[in-house]
């Protein structure tokens, strides 16, 4: 590997967001080099001034997916001092900031999210930190202290990766607007109002 200038720089990148576009289109296995350089307008020569190998670059893929997104759950965090109608709005800004994130760059989130073999530890990750930040969020009085956070950071992620794959990547809704029905089911759940007791 060679130093970079800041052409190589943005060579590098470009054979990146190639590399994220062939991968999340075609998968790991049907990806060819080939293919990647030809959608970054370089040559096979100079991938390989930045990269090893495709595995090289699908690894950093992954890994910046896994960096990126574990940064945007523990920014997600809500600190002290709401009270309960800034509470709703922390937790819609919470969720749109991780939304926000997965819909930035939708082949990287579907790389990372679904396509990686290290997508499970990945989300295994995502839902220690989420269970953290519940744990924290309950402490500060925020939710019920029976509310196991556990239960609760799993069926968080498996909503988020759920709704992220049929809404948020085809452009369907935006981060606002699944943010602000994630946390409308989890502060009302779907019962009636008038129905409950």
């Amino acid at each position: 590997m060679r130093k970079q200038g800041a052409i190589g720089k943005e060579s590098r990148l470009r054979l990146l967001e190639a590399a994220a576009e062939e991968f999340a289109l075609s998968g790991f296995y049907q990806t060819k080099i080939s293919s990647i350089v030809a959608r970054a307008g370089l040559t096979q020569p100079a991938f390989y001034l930045y990269f090893e190998s495709k595995e090289a670059a699908f690894a950093e893929l992954v890994a910046d997916f896994r960096n990126g997104l574990s940064q945007a759950v523990r920014d997600s965090h809500i600190g002290p001092g709401k009270n309960r109608e800034d509470l709703k709005e922390a937790v819609v800004a919470s969720l749109e900031q991780i939304y926000r994130f997965l819909g930035r760059n939708p082949a990287l989130t579907r790389i990372g999210l679904y396509l990686s073999p290290a997508s499970v530890g990945i989300k295994a990750e995502i839902a220690r930190l989420m269970e953290q930040n519940l744990i924290e969020e309950q402490q500060a009085g925020y939710y019920r202290q029976d509310l196991d956070a556990i239960f609760f950071a799993e069926c968080l992620l498996a909503i988020i990766e759920r709704l992220t794959l049929i809404k948020l990547l085809p452009g369907h809704e935006t981060p606002s607007q699944l943010a602000r029905q994630t946390q409308d089911l989890f502060f009302y759940g779907i019962l009636d109002m008038q129905q409950r007791s």
